[in-house]
């Protein structure tokens, strides 16, 4: 690494080398020279004066790319495809001719992302499967787990660990279920030409649609694209790269929903994700125990939300057929985007795959709060017993009220019970611990826990089995 210049931090702290290498230049330009590969066998296939000792010559030069050549050339035509057709041409000399025949700059470029965005997409999906595999069986082990739930932050009625994580699986499901889409649905840009009407094409094989349909097909076939997109302007149309985006956003709308959670539990101490050994939490305060990694989620989450906007506006400017003002845009947006996706996800496996419960201190919260859930139960077996339910209710609101406040004014220990104990009224209620036992508060959650992996998550696992149980979640800093 140079520390003499600005280094993305994407690329030196937080995604892996298997995504940053799709958005490499390496990668991009061997695809350039793929698609010129592809687009000259299809010519063959289809009648144009093409030789096999061009097509082989073609593609023995595949990744043998001379960065060099090329940025010399590029100073001095100013276009970057020209100067990778030069560079190319270089080393096949014999085939310098036929290469980029018919085609626009877009013809490689277009394409060429839309490849890399299909491959990243799939290890997205991947990853996403991955954190889901292992929300999974935390969510089975503390499917019982009696935990406090929260609306508007404040205590309501109890959940279950267990529950709690399902929750995080769903969004992740939906996610997942998006990906799945957009990748069901993509599309290569094709062979459409300058202005989208493959007028070049038609005019090198002599005005006969049906070869400019078919070349059009094999290169397709060639990537694994069920077809090309039904018309475009020189480009394809901007809002796909939007779809793409909204999909990782929605990924990072769940990461941090899940993180946030963490970092609350975290300040409970109810709950922490993996902190090593030799970890410092603070520089100047030593027994500090940050939630470094869900922060990081947070933080590249709200940078990924932001993303989808940009591409928004560049979608609505593109002028007729096309403008260049989205090139430079797309170039950082896109790459940023899937590198900060894939960083989130790293975290994500590595946050759940240590993930700590403290059951004692859950307990003791529990403890703090469960008298006042135990209050409509306790009034029902008085009214059984013959209470007048308007009076024990009374009764119950004011003995909640001068417990709340013996707590919050002293610190002491919620007393309601002892309180109610000591109120006749109260009688008929043989066994208030029996009252008060919290998994008598939990509802249905362990059996929707098991229900909804075995109904929604285990489906998804199976069709992944043997597919992400490599992805360790390995974070750098």
């Amino acid at each position: 690494m140079d520390y003499n210049v600005y280094n993305n931090p994407l690329v030196t702290r937080y995604a892996t080398k298997e995504m940053s290498a799709l958005f490499s230049e390496q990668h991009r330009i061997g695809l350039f020279r793929r698609l010129w590969l592809a687009l000259a066998k299809g010519e063959k296939e289809l009648g144009l004066n093409i030789t096999d000792a061009q097509i082989a010559e073609l593609a023995a030069h595949l990744d043998d790319i001379d960065f060099a050549v090329e940025a010399e050339r590029e100073k001095l035509v100013r276009h970057d495809v020209m100067a990778h057709i030069y560079t190319y041409g270089l080393v096949c000399p014999d085939a310098a001719p036929i290469i980029h025949l018919g085609a626009t700059s877009c013809y490689v470029t277009d394409n060429a992302d839309i490849i890399i965005y299909r491959r990243a997409l799939e290890l997205v999906r991947a990853k996403i499967v991955a954190v889901i595999a292992k929300l999974a069986k935390f969510a089975k082990k503390y499917r019982s787990t009696p935990t406090l739930g929260f609306t508007h932050l404040q205590a309501a009625q109890l959940v279950t660990v267990g529950k709690r994580a399902t929750l995080w699986i769903q969004d992740l499901l939906l996610d997942y279920a998006n990906v799945n889409h957009a990748l069901d649905t993509m599309v290569m840009r094709g062979v459409k030409g300058t202005t989208g009407t493959q007028a070049s094409f038609l005019s090198l094989f002599d005005g006969d649609h049906d070869k400019v349909k078919a070349l059009d097909k094999f290169v397709c076939n060639e990537f694994g694209f069920k077809s090309s997109i039904p018309v475009s302007g020189q480009t394809y149309t901007r809002k796909i790269d939007y779809n793409i985006l909204v999909n990782l956003s929605m990924l990072a709308q769940s990461a941090y929903k899940f993180a946030q959670d963490i970092r609350l539990l975290q300040s409970r101490k109810e709950m922490e994700e993996p902190f090593s050994e030799k970890q410092i939490g603070s520089s100047a305060m030593a027994y500090k125990r940050n939630p470094m990694r869900s922060e990081r989620i947070c933080a590249l989450s709200r940078y990924i939300i932001s993303l989808p906007a940009n591409a928004a506006m560049t979608a609505c400017v593109q002028g007729f057929e096309r403008t260049l003002d989205d090139s430079a845009n797309r170039r950082i947006v896109m790459g940023e985007a899937f590198l900060a996706a894939d960083a989130v996800l790293e975290l994500l496996l590595n946050v759940t795959d240590g993930l700590v419960v403290y059951e004692k201190v859950i307990n003791a919260h529990i403890r703090e709060e469960i008298p006042f859930m135990a209050t409509e139960s306790i009034l029902m077996e008085c009214v059984r017993a013959g209470g007048n339910r308007q009076e024990l209710h009374e009764k119950i609101r004011t003995h909640s009220m001068l417990a709340e406040k013996n707590f919050r004014m002293t610190g002491k220990p919620n007393d309601l019970i002892e309180r109610l104990k000591k109120d006749p009224a109260f009688a008929a209620v043989k066994d208030f611990d029996a009252l008060t036992d919290p998994k008598l508060f939990i509802g249905r959650a362990p059996e929707q826990v098991d229900e909804f992996l075995k109904k929604e998550v285990n489906p998804v696992l199976r069709k992944f089995k043997g597919q992400t149980e490599n992805f360790k979640g390995d974070i750098k800093v």
